[in-house]
């Protein structure tokens, strides 16, 4: 009996299908050397339990001080929180990688928020600098901002951050899984699981460069444009005025930049020629939400007086 010939597509979507759909990835880790894990398990432990400590200290301070009740500070409260959850998210697997050696873990659920909390963070920096903006630039018209404005504008990011969340969750696992299930990583993010997809990834590929790349570049050149007026318009001011002006602007400047060189240079390359770097990886999951409260505290009087009166009652 005679059978025609197989499209070869045809054949080869066939096999896909016919495979097992893989679920569950396997971490390479930071390394397979016991010595370093044990030493990395020590370090990243102590870092996060500061990232946590940190943070909440910054969010009851704000909380439980009237005087701290503006705009600034408001915002200063969201940014600590969004950093421990941002930690949470990444680096309790992290250290149960480095101390049990599990390493496996269904992505779905860790890709989401890794997004959510990353964008929130991204868009809660800009309008930041844009308080900032107001503060330095219209002074005057700064202690009639409404509270309520503010917290819409939370509201907004958080929603924003959830809609570009789940596009990037929704285009990395629409794809097809049924080969090597092993992330060069310690955490699912975009780039490493999309490697593992058994399809031609170009044309999904766009779309999550385009999305992420867009909002990173945009935000980091509004913060650029702000700062920059902010620059111009301290010229006008006191010598008192600058002083104070730049320090509270130098504080932000250095979580921006801290947050926003990472992330740019992860989120704006593509999937298909990407290769994870683990260090920059540690840096902006690990060390930048454990820094944030220590720059925004350790240069604000005002933050490190409510502490003082606090801790005094």
């Amino acid at each position: 009996m005679f059978f025609p010939p197989q499209d070869p597509l045809e054949t080869h979507w066939m096999d896909v299908l016919n495979q097992t759909r893989v679920t569950q990835f396997v971490f390479l880790g930071l390394t397979d050397n016991w010595v370093l894990e044990i030493l990395f398990f020590m370090a990243f432990s102590a870092m996060y339990v500061l990232t946590l400590w940190g943070n909440i200290l910054i969010m009851v301070t704000i909380v439980f001080t009237p005087c701290l009740s503006t705009p600034m500070y408001f915002f200063l409260s969201n940014l600590s929180f969004i950093d421990i959850c941002h930690s949470s998210v990444t680096v309790p697997k992290m250290l149960e990688g480095l101390l049990f050696d599990r390493k496996t873990i269904s992505c779905i659920a860790q890709l989401f928020f890794l997004h959510l909390f990353a964008c929130a963070e991204i868009l809660l920096l800009t309008i930041m600098a844009y308080d900032r903006y107001v503060a330095i630039c219209a002074p005057l018209h700064y202690p009639n901002v409404n509270m309520r404005v503010c917290v819409q504008l939370v509201f907004v990011l958080w929603l924003a951050g959830t809609v570009h969340s789940l596009v990037q969750t929704f285009l990395t696992i629409r794809l097809p899984y049924c080969g090597p299930n092993v992330i060069d990583s310690y955490f699912c993010n975009v780039p490493p699981v999309i490697k593992l997809a058994c399809t031609d990834t170009c044309l999904t590929g766009i779309p999550i460069v385009s999305n992420r790349g867009t909002i990173s570049l945009s935000c980091f050149l509004a913060l650029v444009a702000s700062y920059t007026i902010i620059l111009f318009s301290l010229r006008k001011q006191s010598a008192e005025g600058r002083r104070k002006a730049l320090s509270t602007c130098l504080a932000h400047f250095m979580v921006v930049s801290l947050f926003f060189g990472p992330c740019i240079f992860i989120y704006t390359q593509p999937d298909t020629s990407f290769s994870t770097d683990k260090l920059v990886s540690v840096f902006y999951t690990v060390v930048t939400p454990l820094l944030n409260p220590f720059i925004d505290t350790l240069r604000n009087e005002e933050i490190k007086s409510a502490m003082k009166h606090l801790r005094q009652k």
